[in-house]
């Protein structure tokens, strides 16, 4: 699973990163970014709530 952040839409509420830390940070602009190239198993689950928590919906799959 790979995840992306589009930075047009994301507002740096920091959602995903209180949910999946492993996964997001907020970077230094105050948004958010992905850490990891590929989503281990044992954290899809937390990174597809921190997806559907995200209130503008920034986070998104990327197609392999």
């Amino acid at each position: 699973m790979k995840l992306k952040i589009n930075k047009d839409l994301c507002i740096g509420c920091g959602a995903c990163q209180a949910i999946c830390p492993e996964v997001f940070e907020i970077e230094d602009d105050g948004l958010a970014s992905v850490i990891v190239e590929d989503v281990e198993d044992e954290l899809k689950d937390d990174a597809i709530d921190a997806k559907e928590g995200c209130p503008t919906s920034a986070i998104e799959d990327v197609e392999n």
